[in-house]
């Protein structure tokens, strides 16, 4: 299969702090791919960079064979790329399903079409029936299943999530890998997911990148990148192995 993400030396620079030291990468189209590492290793300025929030200092961004760099944030997302955020940004007044009309509006102009699919997506995410509900309102669990949500109903073709398992019970945990796992197998969706929950990790990703210091230190499946002597060093510890 093709890539639908390629990341070739991409570099990211805050005045004398290397944040992403020319990273490569590429994410098959269908995947799910995860990146991890420790605080700190540069994995929300990659998505950053990807989503367009941050220009790049070197290196190339490609997606669907065309290029990334230099588009905005609402550019990036036209051309099919939605991502979350690891603390969540709900319109707090609004309801669940008007949170989630906001971000099926991008590609749909009628607010009758757009409601339609935000009970679609609220259906896949088990969030129907919070439907009226205040985002306010909502429990952590519910609030990270809001954040998907509102990213899929702009109709990506790759998905950024940005530790939406951080903070979720064991079995929470498992009931999301669930949800994202039946999204991907019904829409044959791309994820990408930075994660530090290594029991969603493993049941979810394909591929796995370690990021350390700004600078991949491993890539490959994720039984093999587990071993990985500098992973374990880094990031794992040998108490998780």
């Amino acid at each position: 299969m093709s890539a639908l993400l390629k990341v070739e030396g991409v570099s990211k620079r805050f005045r004398g702090l290397v944040a992403v030291d020319r990273v490569s990468f590429e994410v098959v189209e269908g995947a799910i791919f995860a990146v991890i590492g420790p605080n700190g290793a540069g994995k929300t300025t990659l998505f950053n960079l990807i989503a367009g929030d941050f220009p790049t200092d070197g290196g190339a961004m490609t997606f669907a064979g065309d290029p990334l760099d230099g588009l905005t944030p609402d550019q990036v997302c036209r051309r099919g790329i939605a991502r979350t955020y690891q603390i969540v940004r709900p319109f707090p007044a609004l309801s669940v399903e008007d949170n989630v009309i906001v971000g099926a509006l991008m590609r749909l102009a009628d607010v009758d079409a757009a409601r339609s699919r935000a009970h679609e997506v609220l259906r896949q995410l088990d969030l129907y029936d919070k439907r009226q509900r205040r985002a306010s309102s909502l429990t952590l669990p519910d609030r990270k299943r809001l954040e998907v949500a509102r990213a899929l109903a702009t109709g990506p073709k790759l998905l950024l999530l940005d530790e939406v398992m951080a903070g979720l019970r064991p079995t929470e945990t498992d009931r999301m890998v669930a949800v994202l796992r039946e999204i991907n197998r019904a829409t044959g969706m791309t994820i990408l997911l930075i994660e530090h929950v290594m029991r969603a990790v493993m049941a979810l990703a394909s591929h796995v990148l370690v990021l350390h210091h700004g600078a991949a230190i491993a890539e490959g499946p994720p039984e093999a990148v587990v071993r990985d002597p500098a992973v374990i060093e880094s990031y794992l510890g040998v108490e998780t192995v």
